[in-house]
Order: C-alpha cells, then sequence, then structure tokens
C-alpha cells in the first residue's frame, strides 16, 4: 500500500536554488532524498518554468519568483519551502489553486532582528556611527557631546509582534521605558505600555523602531507627516518592510536636524543582485546607518530575509525546521505543520495553525480538505494527474 503512495526517496526530485545553506543539503540527503539539485543563484522565469518540471520539493530565498506561471508549469510539485521568514516572493493564490503547500518558518530570525536593532538603539545613542565615519576619515572625535546612556529613554515599537515583543524584554532589560502600538489587542510583556495611536507613540518615543508585515496599511505609514510628529532629536529604526518609510522624507529631516539620527536595514528598491548598484537617498548621511546593501541585497519588495536576520543562528533553525516539514509532506503527510508555522494549502485555506490538542473548527475544516490536499500530492509523488490511482507504480517519475 505505501508503494501506491509515495515515491521512494531516491527519485524524489529536489530543487534548492540561490545557495541555500549547505547544511540544508546535507540533511535532505542524510534523510534519503539523493535526488537533489543544488544551484548557487536563482533562476529568472523561463529558466524556472523549464527547471521545475518533475521536481517535486523545491527550496528558495528571496529573489527567485514563483507566479501563477510557475506553479502552471510545476507539473509534479508538492511542496514549497522558503528559506526566509516572509513569503513575499511567492504567489500564495496561485499556490493554493494549484494545492502545494508553502511553508516558511517565522520564528527563524526573532532573535537576531531584535538583538540587532538594540544594537543599533545603543549605537545611535552614543553616535558611533558618525564617530566611525570620522575617524576612518582620519579625525579623532572622543567628546561626549550629544552622547547618552539609553536607560530611561523611551522605545516606541510599531508592530507588537514576535521581533517587536521580544525586542522589548530585551529595552527593558537596559532600562528602557517601553511603549507600543499596533492595529490589534496585543498581550503587554514586562511593564511595556499601549498607546492610543501612531501620533501618541511618535510623540513620545526617543527612538522609534518599526517591525510591521508589508501590507496596503503599512505602505508609507511613515511618512513626512509622522516624522514631523516624531520628538526632536529622535531617532527612526526600520527593520521591518523597505516600503512602511518614506526615505525622501527622512533624509530631509535628518539634514535639517529634527531626527538626530536612524538606521535603515530594509529599502523600497534594492539590487537584484550584488553586481548592481545601490541608491539610497540617505547616502552620504553621517546620521544614517545603512548596513543592509554592505552584505546582501535581496528583492524590492522587501522580503524578510534581510541582514538583519542574517546570523547562523537563524539560517540553522530555518534550514532544520524546513526540511522536517517537507520530509513529512513528501512521506504523504496531511498534519498540520509545527505550531505557529504557516501554511497555505487549500483555496479555501490559508491559516496559522495553533497546535492546541483539542481540534477546533479551523482544524475541522483544514481535516475535511486535507485528503482532496493528500490525493493530490499523492498523484504527483506517484506520477499520475487525475482522481484515480494506477494498480502499479509508473516507471518514471
Amino acid at each position: 500500500m505505501t508503494d501506491l503512495l509515495s515515491l521512494p526517496k531516491d527519485r524524489i526530485r529536489v530543487l534548492l536554488l540561490e545557495g541555500v545553506n549547505d547544511s540544508a543539503v546535507d540533511l535532505l540527503r542524510a534523510a534519503g532524498y539523493t535526488n537533489l539539485t543544488y544551484l548557487k543563484t536563482a533562476l529568472d522565469e523561463d529558466e524556472l518554468r523549464a527547471a521545475i518540471q518533475g521536481v517535486h520539493l523545491l527550496g528558495i530565498r528571496s529573489r527567485t519568483q514563483l507566479t501563477q506561471e510557475t506553479f502552471a508549469a510545476a507539473d509534479r510539485l508538492i511542496a514549497v519551502g522558503c528559506f526566509s521568514v516572509g513569503t513575499n516572493q511567492v504567489d500564495l493564490d496561485a499556490a493554493r489553486l494549484a494545492g502545494v503547500p508553502v511553508l516558511n518558518a517565522p520564528f527563524s530570525n526573532t532573535r537576531s532582528v531584535a538583538e540587532l536593532t538594540l544594537g543599533e538603539i545603543i549605537m545611535l545613542f552614543r553616535r558611533v556611527f558618525p564617530k566611525s565615519t570620522s575617524a576612518h576619515a582620519g579625525g579623532w572625535d572622543k567628546s561626549a557631546t550629544d552622547s547618552h546612556e539609553v536607560r530611561g529613554k523611551t522605545l516606541g515599537i510599531v508592530g507588537y509582534g514576535n521581533i517587536g515583543s521580544q525586542l522589548s524584554y530585551l529595552a527593558e532589560a537596559m532600562g528602557m521605558r517601553v511603549i507600543f502600538y499596533d492595529h490589534t489587542d496585543k498581550l503587554r510583556h514586562g511593564n511595556t505600555e499601549p498607546t492610543a495611536n501612531l501620533q501618541d507613540l511618535l510623540s513620545q518615543s526617543d527612538v522609534v523602531s518599526l517591525h510591521v508585515p508589508e501590507t496596503p496599511a503599512t505602505h508609507g505609514m511613515i511618512g513626512a507627516a509622522e516624522i514631523a510628529s516624531m520628538k526632536k532629536g529622535a531617532f527612526l529604526i526600520n527593520n521591518s518592510r523597505g516600503t512602511v518609510a518614506d526615505l525622501e522624507a527622512l533624509a530631509v529631516s535628518l539634514k535639517s536636524g529634527h531626527l538626530r539620527g536612524a538606521a535603515i536595514d530594509v529599502f523600497p528598491v534594492e539590487p537584484a543582485s550584488s553586481k548592481d548598484a545601490f541608491h539610497s537617498p540617505l547616502q552620504g548621511l553621517d546620521n544614517a546607518s545603512s548596513p543592509h546593501p554592505t552584505h546582501r541585497c535581496l528583492h524590492p519588495r522587501g522580503s524578510r530575509e534581510d541582514w538583519g536576520g542574517s546570523c547562523q543562528e537563524a539560517h540553522r533553525f530555518l534550514r532544520c525546521r524546513l526540511n522536517d516539514r517537507r520530509c513529512k509532506l513528501s512521506a504523504g503527510s496531511t498534519a498540520p505543520p509545527t505550531s505557529g508555522h504557516k501554511t497555505h494549502s487549500h483555496p479555501s485555506e490559508c491559516a496559522w495553525y495553533a497546535g492546541a490538542p483539542q481540534p477546533s473548527v479551523l482544524a475541522t475544516r483544514s481535516q475535511h480538505h486535507g485528503a482532496a490536499l493528500a490525493d493530490r500530492q499523492r498523484s504527483r509523488l506517484c506520477g499520475y494527474r487525475g482522481g484515480r490511482r494506477p494498480h502499479a507504480e509508473p516507471e518514471s517519475s
């Protein structure tokens, strides 16, 4: 019976793109998936449509774009693993219609981004960035003028999700007062206090840190008016999405001295590769830190596989989690994924599985649709496209 449900592991084709971590390859091969192709670059749309034919498991990062046409060409695809936190690079509606689960690891870089943000807060208050620029130019600025401790300062967090709440823990441990604004009610941690609205947060904060997803509501949410509402001499940090903050307005504010500094990790338009030139309104400003382009250039829509989340611990968690879930799918499993991970498995389902021991209404609906998804996945694994199962496994996949 098992032979009718899945191909042998060595006949399940795996395609990994964009030079995902080498250990991901080792983990898959150790699990028996030896029919594996590993490429260090992304493929353009035409190349991808040709390469994906006959592939069962696909692993990508942020540069590869999976469109409706891509899924139409994917005749055997049963799962896509995004080695990133976001899924902006995937047409999720097309994936649902094709019955292909899209896996990601939304918590994989939570800690690393929170740590980076706290480090940027300290360096902004201590004026490390302009002093470093001066030192590289031959200067020797040992003055304590305008350099301050973070203790007692107010941190305003916009978006109190996984990263925002983790940052609040770290900031409070440093003696900071933390306030937050989120469009939904959130359980506050420690002594963190919510604000009634965004303007209230901006007017109170000595430093504002953005941690929101990319949605129509967050597009341009920090513009000229919002920046003008911030305290004079405050700092702005954006480690979320490149489209959230108006960089032209930010550059004007930094030059005028209304804002004292900024740290920007993501940009609305970024180079397609390290060979392309990077341009930003913040270039040349010694009070604006932009570490991102010197380390990795990613998709212009600002996927969360950013420099802030790029550290060995985050990558190790990401590759282990995704590989485990893809292996289970290839074996015909329809069980919900690990708690807190997002899947897109059916045209009528796009949900977060809470992993609770008692089945909810959503879990019941997911189980109802799971049989249809399982049959669709097994048909691709066994090499047939219809609803009827063959009496014997085909000779080729």
